[in-house]
């Protein structure tokens, strides 16, 4: 991996300073929390920063499964940026017809119509438009749901800090418990043929939450039963994170209207999709100006999304994912209860979406300091601010394996020995 800007004292100061200047302040605190390093190259599953450290990957917010700079994927990106990068979107185009057909290819039977998008949000935003252009003007989320921050994403997702300066949102939301089947057949019943019901298989911001089990086969029924329409967003658990294409195989459930993400642009690019069945997605198919974007559907995102399904296919990634989680989960969980049993709460996961939750939120920001001062990247999780979230890459490979671990151990020993030597309230 050969760094690729340039060097020389000052250029993180640099940097910094035009973070403040134009981007966020509170982004520019941050990276000095985490020393002011500044990430420069990326190949696989390692990061480098501008003096010559180099980092494992296992954070990236879920978008990284093939890893940095995937060959298939960028193979196929620098043949369409040769060729035809962005298209008028009035003639036919092959490689949107081409993506959404592999994408679909993938997907539970019966979901075979796709729009596509750049983020997450945008994805959740076209299911919701989808529910309420089919007459459900009633939307119900689970707490601790993170469906994004757009105004009408940012209306099911269930957070305090989020919501709050942004308010009148949509009207007509209701949150229930994640898990709590009861809840949602009560709430199904008093609004019968009007309920968008939108969650997720594994509430990766919320903390790494694992359903019950039955829970998403029961919620199918439930939202089938009182005519309702139901969204499942696999933005971050899609395109084999969770050690299946979908988390909906896992279930063996089929959505009415299913979101992905994160992956789908390979790691390369932003790209995201919401996927329908013939049926719901028909108000769409009456007016092909009823929901647009310029950049939906581009050749250049295209070629992204084929090379991300043929990556996963070809080096089956996502059998790779399931061996992968079955190997750290049960380590990271040892390391966890060996290590820091007072701090901790639990270790969960599915495939290679793993959560480490802690007494306290404070914790988890100091566990992802010291987990960088080992050299490896992980997560917060901004739905549940005590867990430590790890999504590392499926091209991880065995060695790569015992380096996480291996520096998922010492960072724990690090904290306690940090948190050991600090004053005690004697108040």
């Amino acid at each position: 991996m050969t760094t690729i800007t340039e060097s020389g004292p000052g250029t993180e100061e640099a940097v910094l300073s035009r973070y403040r200047a134009h981007l966020s302040k509170g982004r520019a605190t941050l990276a000095e929390l985490f020393g002011c390093h500044m990430e420069v190259a990326s190949q696989g599953s390692w990061l480098e920063t501008s003096d010559g450290e180099r980092f494992l990957n296992a954070g990236g917010y879920g978008a990284l499964l093939m890893g940095a700079r995937h060959p298939t994927v960028m193979a196929e990106v620098r043949r369409q940026l040769d060729l035809h990068p962005t298209s008028t979107r009035i003639l036919l185009e092959p490689t949107v017809a081409e993506a959404a057909e592999a994408l679909v290819a993938t997907l539970p039977a019966g979901l075979d119509r796709v729009h596509f998008a750049l983020s997450g949000a945008e994805a959740v935003e076209t299911g919701l438009k989808l529910a309420r252009a089919n007459g459900r003007d009633r939307v119900v989320s689970m707490t601790g749901g993170y469906h994004g921050k757009t105004l009408g994403a940012l209306s099911a997702t269930v957070k305090e800090v989020y919501q709050r300066p942004f308010r009148p949102l949509l009207p007509d939301v209701t949150h229930l418990p994640y898990g709590d089947a009861e809840a949602l057949e009560s709430e199904l019943a008093e609004h019968p043929g009007r309920c968008a019901v939108i969650l997720e298989p594994v509430q990766g911001e919320g903390g790494v939450v694992i359903p019950p089990r039955g829970y998403l086969p029961r919620v199918r029924e439930l939202v089938s039963a009182y005519g309702g329409l139901l969204i499942l967003d696999e933005v971050q658990t899609g395109m084999g994170r969770l050690g299946e294409w979908w988390g909906a195989d896992l279930a063996g459930i089929t959505p009415d209207i299913m979101l992905a993400g994160k992956s789908l642009g390979g790691g390369v690019l932003p790209v995201s999709a919401a996927v329908a069945s013939g049926q719901v997605f028909k108000p769409f198919d009456r007016d092909p100006y009823v929901h647009t974007g310029t950049f939906s559907g581009q050749p250049l995102l295209m070629a992204a999304v084929r090379g991300a399904v043929r990556a996963v296919q070809e080096e089956r990634l996502t059998t790779r994912a399931m061996e992968l989680g079955g190997l750290l989960l049960p380590r990271i969980r040892e390391i966890a209860e060996r290590t820091i049993p007072d701090l901790l709460v639990g270790v969960r996961g599915q495939g290679l979406l793993i959560g480490v939750e802690l007494t306290e939120g404070g914790l988890a920001g100091e566990l992802l300091i010291e987990l960088f001062n080992h050299g490896v990247v992980a997560n917060h999780s901004m739905n549940g601010n005590t867990v430590v979230r790890f999504t590392p890459a499926a091209v991880l490979t065995d060695t790569e394996a015992e380096h996480l671990l291996d520096s998922f151990s010492r960072a724990c020993r690090d904290l306690v020995a940090k948190r050991a030597t600090m004053p005690h309230d004697l108040g």
